[in-house]
């Protein structure tokens, strides 16, 4: 073979297929037996209900241009609304594509911030495309960058660069008078490991409601299991399942292959990719021996974003909101107000379960009618907890029961709805998907200092690792979480240039004896 690809996941296949797209022969061993990693569905609650397992709405995804380049066959949909914001008392900030209902449900909270809305959201069109195609390529995103800064001049350049390091509590105030249209922004930064207060923050909140504006958060016709499925027709190569790889192999500090579990040895002439979290590829899979010293170092201090627990529940009708308002929403956000956000992510900070759980939650059918019979309900909910080695059962059941309490106060009656519930907790996460470590959804923290060229470590930002013709490809590389394919195209790339270039591996050679040394 000429490139072996580690692990199924979406990134996994998104590098596969462009190898195969480039000529090359490419084989794909996944350690489960299933493709898609956490893009995946099943009818995990009642029969008829269709769950995704994992993620579930994809602003990202839509709008990559990774995903969009591979022209994969898909069917997307919308729920009437994008994502409404619950209050504790009972108000809704809701995202809707329609700009005119978004700004009059902004405005109920603050005279002019409709207006306000409007504008942010015309000042993200005016760089919505660069700051994709930024996103989404290798860092530095030289190109990329010089278009934006064409485009704004310097004094625009800097103003943005500022934004995109401001806590999202601070964006808000910044942007807006009203709480709901700051609301709408922090909620959607929380879907990440920060909280309020952390720099960097803001630019995660902007991003997903601006996504949502302009493209919505729309989910594939049949689950999210179609996306994967997608890929996997795509691609013109050979998947075995159930083939967990256990090394690297490495000679002359240049990677030939792989070992799996079963003991057989995987050639790889000119690459091997590997969709895994960077301590699993570093540690476990190539050892400290083909390691610089500070590489080592640097990596015991990787970060894990927190740990998760969701809910899917089969619900018989559809959900007794209180405000009609969610009803219409695809994700609905609730259980916390700003400073409850804050609180909320303190307790995480200090390691301990939010007794006041904030909750994301997806209503399925209502974004896609195919996933439960008429007039019933696929949903599901999680909330973040610390990250830790294992769970007792008795504490994840207690806080089960407190997500439950959160909806049933904005869905009286809910609880009486329901004909089944399935419960992953962060082991059953990790169980079901080996990258998911300690149920993390992210490939490590979103905090600035595991970002960019210090992603996974302190380095390039690049895919290229410290052995030659070994690329890391997944969530733990620039640029991080989430379904749209970059880390793994990256390390596609990568791999193509370093194949065609005698030179690009001296130079990254040099480059990791200057940061490393």
């Amino acid at each position: 073979m000429d490139a072996i690809v580690v692990g199924a996941g979406h990134n996994g296949l998104v590098a596969a297929n462009l190898l195969a797209d480039a000529g090359w022969s490419v084989l794909v061993l996944e350690a489960t037996p299933h493709a898609g990693g956490a893009v995946r569905s099943g009818e995990i609650t009642a029969p008829g209900y269709l769950s995704d397992l994992f993620s579930a709405f994809y602003p990202l995804g839509y709008a990559s241009p990774v995903l969009k380049s591979l022209e994969l066959d898909l069917r997307w949909t919308h729920a009437p609304e994008v994502f409404t914001h619950l209050l504790p008392d009972g108000r809704a900030a809701t995202v809707s594509r329609d700009l005119d209902r978004t700004a009059a449900s902004m405005e109920r909270f603050a005279p002019g911030d409709g207006d306000r809305w409007r504008t942010a959201y015309a000042e993200w069109r005016s760089v919505s495309s660069q700051m994709l195609n930024t996103l989404f390529t290798p860092f530095p995103p030289i190109r990329n960058s010089v278009g934006l800064v064409r485009q704004l001049r310097v004094g625009g350049a800097l103003r943005l660069a500022r934004r995109l390091v401001l806590s999202v509590r601070e964006l808000g105030s910044e942007m807006f008078d009203g709480e709901g249209a700051a609301l709408a922004l922090a909620g959607c930064a929380l879907h990440t490991d920060l909280s309020p207060e952390e720099a960097g923050g803001g630019v995660y909140g902007w991003l997903l409601a601006m996504l949502g504006q302009e493209f919505g958060w729309p989910v594939p016709v049949g689950g999210a299991q179609e996306i994967t499925s997608a890929l996997v027709r795509r691609f013109r190569g050979e998947i075995v399942y159930a083939a967990p790889v256990s090394r690297v192999l490495v000679a002359r500090g240049r990677a030939v292959g792989v070992r799996t579990a079963d003991g057989r040895d995987w050639r790889a002439r000119r690459a091997v990719i590997a969709d895994v979290p960077a301590p699993a590829l570093f540690l476990d899979l190539v050892g400290d021996r083909w390691l610089p010293p500070r590489f080592a170092e640097d990596l015991a201090h990787f970060r894990w974003d927190g740990a998760t627990v969701k809910v899917d529940w089969a619900v018989r009708g559809k959900v007794p909101w209180t405000n009609p308002e969610a009803g219409r929403a695809g994700t609905v956000h609730l259980g916390a107000d700003l400073n409850g956000l804050t609180r909320y992510a303190a307790h995480l900070a200090a390691d301990e379960v939010p007794p006041d759980p904030f909750l994301l939650l997806g209503q399925m059918t209502t974004a896609d009618a195919t996933r439960s019979p008429a007039g019933t309900e696929s949903m599901w909910a999680y909330t973040h907890l610390p990250h830790r080695q294992s769970w007792d059962a008795d504490v994840i059941a207690a806080h089960v029961e407190r997500m439950e309490a959160v909806v049933e106060q904005h869905a009286p009656g809910f609880r009486s709805q329901v004909v089944a519930r399935h419960v992953y907790a962060p082991g059953d996460m990790e169980r079901e998907n080996p990258s998911l470590v300690g149920g993390a959804l992210g490939g490590g923290t979103a905090a600035a200092f595991q970002q960019l060229f210090l992603r996974p470590v302190p380095g390039l930002g690049r895919p290229d690792t410290p052995v030659d013709r070994l690329f890391l490809g997944s969530a733990s590389a620039h640029p991080g979480g989430g379904v749209h394919g970059a880390p793994g195209a990256n390390a596609a790339r990568a791999a193509l240039v370093r194949d065609r270039n005698p030179l690009y591996p001296a130079a990254i050679r040099a480059a990791h004896r200057v940061i490393y040394r």
